[in-house]
């Protein structure tokens, strides 16, 4: 257990300050179904906002993740999540030098050429500083210096406990998403993110998986800068994305191919994921390519999982109802009725159909917000009416990528023969191929083999 994860006064006091306001919301709440009373789910969301308060968190990482889950949480719900960190400010100062001390020692500075007081980017669960590397291997190198904020092991705790106390409230009168399953790999991913280490061994991975993508960039840690909770690698220089907005169509479609070859690549050839394309995770280079930033939530999945993913997609297109059946299974869904598959189709079928044709698109087509959110409203609907289902923790992040890697494409007005870029990928898919890779690349990067 790390010196943080102990700190027992510390997550006390976070259970109390969050768990005493969100304690009276949820008796208020069940008292008021209980009186037949209607919740207006508008008002509720802000009620919770200000029961959470402004806390720095994973919060904001939860809202990322269950926007792209089809009603997994009501909107106003997710909207409100993503507000209670949307203006969470940086760290000052005598946070960082404390912070940097308690790392690298009292003569951290000495390691350094320069180190910028403000904070380049600040994120959920901890701030970026730039950097010159001093003396030694590497020396005059442009750095980032990611810092995690005090006590997070305690704060993710706390959190993921108000999480579970939110999906209990909004189950008692929603059973469409039995979120049992999410939540857990919520927690998993949440927990492995406070491993500044781990993600370090992640951007090795990603590094040996995209070796030979020239339209991807990976950061190298600086292991002598590095702890459990500071995390040093080579500063990327790029611009953010949505930038690229005016800019000309050949180039905005260069970005996407990039983006798109960055996500899936490792996934089709070694069951790898990067499982947040959060638009701050990313930014793009003179010549297009991008650079990839973050590595916290990355998940490995079985090769039978990757096959089943491929499976689907020619179900779907040979409406094959006994080898989509057979896909859903592999990925885990129970309780298959064939109403059931019917309402999982129709999702299904919204994430797949840019690959569906072989022909230049845009994303517009058929995967544009208002049509999302339609699909998404009829999903659930529908699930509601036959009781409901329980997604298994591997749909989260696939749903999550599939999602988020559409939202960047309609940002960027992309338009580009998405079915080909696809069969690229999986032309010869072996599934042994893909498990030796998986092994091979894990052992590369220092990680244990997936479980399973």
């Amino acid at each position: 257990m790390s010196r943080e994860s102990d700190s027992m006064p510390r997550r006390i006091r976070r259970y109390a300050q969050v768990g005493a306001a969100m304690g009276g919301l949820a008796a208020r709440y069940a008292g008021n179904r209980i009186q037949g009373v209607t919740i207006d789910d508008d008002r509720f969301a802000g009620e919770l906002t200000a029961a959470l308060g402004h806390l720095k968190g994973p919060l904001m990482k939860v809202a990322q993740l269950m926007a792209t889950v089809p009603d997994a949480l009501p909107e106003a719900y997710v909207r409100q999540l993503v507000r209670l960190q949307a203006d969470a400010p940086a760290m000052g100062w005598p946070f960082v030098k404390r912070r940097m001390a308690t790392e690298l020692g009292p003569r951290w500075r000495r390691k350094f050429r320069s180190f910028e007081r403000v904070a380049a980017a600040a994120a959920s669960l901890g701030q970026v500083h730039r950097a010159v590397a001093g003396d030694g291997p590497g020396e005059g190198r442009t750095l980032a210096c990611k810092l995690q904020y005090p006590d997070m092991a305690s704060v993710v705790e706390a959190d993921l406990k108000q999480l579970r106390v939110v999906f209990a409230i909004y189950r008692r009168y929603d059973r469409a998403i039995d979120p049992t399953e999410i939540y857990g790999e919520i927690k998993a991913r949440l927990r492995e993110e406070l491993d500044y280490r781990r993600e370090a061994r992640h951007m090795a991975l990603f590094a040996h998986l995209l070796a030979n993508e020239a339209g991807v960039h990976v950061p190298a840690a600086v292991a002598a800068l590095s702890t459990d909770r500071l995390l040093t690698m080579n500063w990327l220089e790029g611009r953010r994305i949505l930038s690229l907005r005016d800019d000309p169509p050949g180039d905005r479609n260069r970005v996407a191919r990039n983006m798109f070859r960055a996500w899936y690549v490792p996934f089709y050839t070694a069951g790898v994921i990067h499982g947040d394309p959060h638009l701050g995770n990313y930014t793009v280079r003179d010549d297009f390519s991008i650079n990839l930033l973050d590595f916290g939530c990355i998940r490995v999945f079985p090769p039978d999982f990757v096959k089943a993913v491929i499976d689907l997609y020619f179900a779907l297109r040979n409406d094959d109802r006994d080898q989509a059946v057979e896909a859903y299974r592999t990925w885990g869904f129970e309780h298959l009725t064939n109403e059931v598959i019917e309402v999982l189709n129709i999702w299904a079928r919204f994430v797949y159909s840019p690959l569906m044709e072989d022909r230049e698109r845009p994303m517009e087509d058929t995967n544009s917000v208002a049509y999302g959110a339609e699909t998404a409203a009829r999903v659930h609907r529908e699930l509601r009416r036959l009781g409901g289902i329980r997604p298994p923790p591997e749909f989260l992040l696939m749903d999550r990528c599939a999602i988020g890697l559409g939202s960047v494409f309609l940002h960027l007005g992309a338009e580009i023969n998405w079915y080909r870029l696809f069969h690229e990928l999986i032309e010869g898919f072996d599934v042994a191929t893909i498990g030796e890779r998986q092994h091979a690349a894990l052992r590369h990067a220092g990680l244990a083999d997936p479980e399973g």
